[in-house]
């Protein structure tokens, strides 16, 4: 029911707006776009003396609004996005992000931000020193120093230098380049397998057996260097252990694997098979040490693969840890 009382609309929602600062309780004003929130506060600067019994009314006729909604939406494609979950495919989502982008619909900076670091690095790399310069002080300061170090060095030179011109940019031009940002962002190709090739290859042979393993290497070193050296950047094998594991997280790592298969494992009798076992054993206690190598030696003799299969759970174990982020393993060295 509407109640006359001599204001317009946004005046009764201005002094809604003022009651409610009263209680601390207007904080979600934030969500209004900007224009909204101009005009709100240009009505609120115009006012001065609101009587008791025309305050009564706009609260009461405000109650009654509230009383008569049955639902409500977020309003814009990032709240519906976010309310509608994995209800969506991945492709449906992409597909309203790509439409929101070429529009120009809401704030661009947040998705932005959000952007996965490919793409990221992708805009920093290719347009305008004094777009990228914007981007950097717009994003989370981790995040852009992250960007930032993984600039060329020219490049890195030229957007610390187009910084110097931001301290001017109007939130108008802001919203601009944030526009232009996100629309080359969505622009770029979207690849149908997120996880790139030589880690998916570098999966696949951290199961294979060594000399499987070592014939696909020597046929891609020969076809395809550079991929080559990125697959055996990704591959983790037992004989990486020394390498690649933090000497803190054996003992986490040897709680993963059944003991029976752990022994297996360390009678390994390769060369580098070896020095892993002995990695490990070296970051073991004394007592649980000493255990272990007494079955090991125990065991007797073993066929190749049943040392293959064990070596390869082991990994197994240390990979799901890494995932669960239970452990951190070191990332692999550049050959000099």
């Amino acid at each position: 029911m509407t109640i006359h009382t001599g204001l317009n609309q946004r005046q009764k929602a201005a002094v809604i707006v003022r009651l409610l600062l009263d209680g601390d309780t207007a904080s979600s004003l934030s969500r209004l776009d900007n224009e909204s929130q101009t005009l709100l506060a240009e009505e609120m600067a115009g006012m001065e003396l609101i009587d008791r019994q025309t305050r009564d009314a706009i609260i009461t006729e405000f109650c009654d609004r509230l009383e008569s909604v049955g639902v409500t939406f977020p309003g814009d494609l990032d709240g519906t996005l976010a309310m509608l979950g994995t209800q969506l495919s991945e492709d449906s989502t992409d597909r309203l992000r790509r439409r929101a982008a070429v529009s120009g619909r809401g704030d661009p900076w947040p998705r932005i931000a959000s952007l996965p670091a490919p793409a990221i690095a992708t805009l920093a790399n290719s347009e305008a020193v004094e777009m990228v310069a914007l981007m950097l002080s717009k994003l989370p300061v981790e995040r852009a120093s992250e960007l930032f170090v993984g600039l060329p060095r020219e490049r890195a030179r030229a957007v610390a230098q187009a910084m110097s011109m931001t301290a001017g940019v109007t939130p108008e031009s802001l919203h601009r380049v944030g526009l232009i940002l996100l629309q080359a962002a969505e622009a770029l190709p979207r690849p149908a397998i997120s996880t790139p090739a030589t880690d998916r290859m570098g999966a696949i042979l951290n199961f294979a057996t060594a000399d499987l393993r070592d014939d696909v290497l020597d046929s891609l070193d020969r076809h395809d260097a550079d991929f080559a050296g990125n697959v055996r950047k990704a591959i983790f094998i037992f004989a990486h252990i020394p390498a690649r594991v933090m000497p803190r997280d054996v003992p986490r790592i040897v709680r993963e694997v059944d003991q029976p298969v752990l022994v297996r494992a360390l009678a390994a009798t390769g060369e580098n098979e070896v020095a892993a076992a002995e990695f490990i054993l070296a970051n073991l206690s004394q007592r649980m040490s000493d255990g272990l190598r007494e079955e090991r030696n125990d065991l007797g003799r073993l066929r190749a693969s049943d040392l293959e299969d064990a070596m390869t759970e082991v990994v197994s174990a240390i990979r799901r840890l890494q995932e669960a982020g239970e452990i951190t393993l070191i990332l692999p060295q550049e050959d000099d």
